[in-house]
């Protein structure tokens, strides 16, 4: 029988350890909101709360592009928030369009999000003077390579090279 690691490349990912990185420090995160009795809010939904509560009301397209993500990606988060109960729309400027808006239980605790955020990123930074290539320094790195040719381009290369893909 084949070696099952040989049949399955997501044996091997140099994006995982990445990902379950991320997913660990989003858990600490949640268990400081569980600590603070904020239940039912995801790490995820932390930016466009306080970007809620920095600009005021926003469209679905005018959230999505303040925080860089796709009107689709966005509008399922905001469905998200709205069950969780942190968000809700209301009719917007004129009766065609509809603003995402924070509840009260969100403005009850935007403030500590904001305090949150910020000793976030203040640990981030300690961490990051910890270790000898911070990530920040990683990504700024990886995005220049980008430029000079993209993801897309080298997957496309790399394809060209598997008789698999043909």
């Amino acid at each position: 029988m084949a070696d099952p690691r040989a049949l399955d490349p997501t044996q091997q990912s140099r994006w995982r350890p990445l990902r379950l990185l991320q997913a660990s420090m989003d858990a600490d995160i949640a268990q400081v909101y569980s600590g603070q009795q904020i239940d039912g809010l995801k790490p995820s939904f932390v930016m466009e709360l306080l970007r809620l509560h920095a600009c005021g009301p926003m469209t679905i397209a005018e959230l999505a592009e303040s925080v860089q993500r796709t009107h689709s990606a966005l509008s399922q988060k905001v469905a998200a928030m709205r069950k969780a109960g942190w968000v809700q729309t209301v009719v917007g400027d004129d009766a065609r369009t509809r603003k995402v808006t924070l509840t009260d239980k969100a403005r009850g605790v935007v403030d500590r999000l904001a305090a949150e955020w910020r000793a976030t990123e203040a640990a981030l930074a300690d961490l990051e003077a910890e270790v000898p290539y911070p990530l920040s320094r990683v990504v700024t790195d990886i995005e220049r390579a980008l430029e000079r040719k993209s993801f897309h381009d080298r997957i496309a290369e790399k394809l060209a090279e598997d008789p698999a893909w043909s």
